[in-house]
């Protein structure tokens, strides 16, 4: 049987590849290999975003980790091609609400 690489499927995992997620159920992965990128980017249009990439969630952990960031900084923010958009430079502060979950970060 061969194994799934991608799905459109909202429900599929990229981590354990099934279809609903079977791995930790929505938290952390057991063990991250990488750690979690935080950068701030200057946009065209306003004040820039923080950017968190390289989270190994599935896409529904994301989103309730986005909304954990979002209601502790007072900001916005969305979830943009499997990463967390936080508007404005909340690097340092977003760092520190990763390393309290439990993530490696590496801020840039």
């Amino acid at each position: 049987m061969s194994e799934i690489f991608y799905s459109t499927d909202p429900a599929f995992c990229p981590h354990c590849k099934h279809i609903p997620c079977v791995c930790n159920q929505l938290g952390k992965p057991k063990t991250q290999t990488e750690p979690v990128r935080v950068r701030f980017i200057n946009t065209a249009k306003g004040s820039g975003i923080t950017r968190v990439e390289r989270l190994a969630l599935h896409p529904q952990g994301k989103e309730k980790l986005l909304k954990k960031i979002k209601k502790s900084l007072g900001c916005g923010g969305t979830v943009k091609d499997g990463m967390l958009e936080i508007q404005g430079d909340k690097k340092a502060r977003v760092q520190q609400i990763l390393e309290k979950e439990g993530y490696k970060v590496r801020a840039l």
